[in-house]
């Protein structure tokens, strides 16, 4: 029989998708009241991998990705889900989110998302929010899933998970 016993803690990360500068500062000065010292951020990378979100937050959008100091207990991954839906409704215009905000975390094996989205890869967790692991890392490579979100696949935006990853199981 196996034993139970805590879990690790986890490097707490969100991706920011955009196209206003401003708001994306806006909604970084909240996500850093709450969850504290900032690690590192990304520049902002261009992003134009599906038109989803044309209708509602417009072209020319923007991913960055925010990675946070303080570790977590990766079971807090639903709470936190629920607050960066807050602040995507707190910057919402005639009912149309103007930011995406998808947290997540980093462990040394894997980069967890949180979705309110059930889909075959995703497991239930609590309050209506759903996790996948959307990347694994092995032999020095992060390695995508046939449901990873495109982005998540190029070499351009895992160079930043690297980074994260560096940083949590500190080999920066």
């Amino acid at each position: 029989m196996g034993t139970t016993k805590a879990p690790q803690r986890v490097m707490l990360f969100c991706a920011l998708l955009y196209k206003n500068e401003d708001i994306f500062w806006e909604a970084l000065n909240k996500l850093e009241l709450k969850y504290k010292e900032i690690s590192f951020y990304s520049p902002p990378l261009e992003w134009n991998f599906s038109n989803y979100y044309e209708k509602e937050i417009g072209q020319s959008l923007k991913r960055r990705y925010v990675f946070f100091a303080n570790l977590i207990e990766p079971d807090l991954l639903s709470e936190i889900k629920l607050f960066t839906n807050s602040i995507e409704k707190d910057f919402s215009e005639n009912h149309n989110r103007t930011i995406n905000i998808d947290p997540g975390y980093i462990t040394p094996a894997k980069v967890v998302l949180a979705s309110t989205k059930d889909y075959s890869h995703r497991i239930y967790l609590r309050d209506g929010i759903y996790a996948e692991i959307t990347l694994i890392y092995k032999k020095g490579n992060f390695e995508p899933h046939i449901n990873t979100y495109r982005d998540y696949c190029t070499k351009k935006h895992q160079f930043y998970l690297h980074i994260g990853r560096a940083i949590m199981t500190g080999k920066v």
